[in-house]
């Protein structure tokens, strides 16, 4: 009984560890997700104003987009 008791104890301790790391693994990937959102706003901004200053921009984008994207790719 005593044997078993101490094996739930450790095993008990090994689950709190475990859930200690995977809370500041899920904090640390929150902050980063929280940094992308910013970045989306502040790319929205930028289209935006950008769009105003050159109207064009709205048809050019897509294009110059594809062209990065499969510039990407091939690196």
């Amino acid at each position: 009984m005593l044997k078993d008791e101490r094996l739930l104890q450790d095993r008990v301790k090994i689950l709190e560890k475990e859930i200690q790391t995977l809370t500041v693994e899920l904090q640390r990937l929150q902050e980063k997700m929280e940094n992308l959102e910013d970045m989306k706003m502040e790319l929205k901004a930028l289209k935006v104003f950008l769009g105003r200053i050159h109207p064009d921009l709205k048809n050019k984008l897509p294009e110059i987009v594809r062209k990065l994207k499969a510039k990407q790719l091939t690196e």
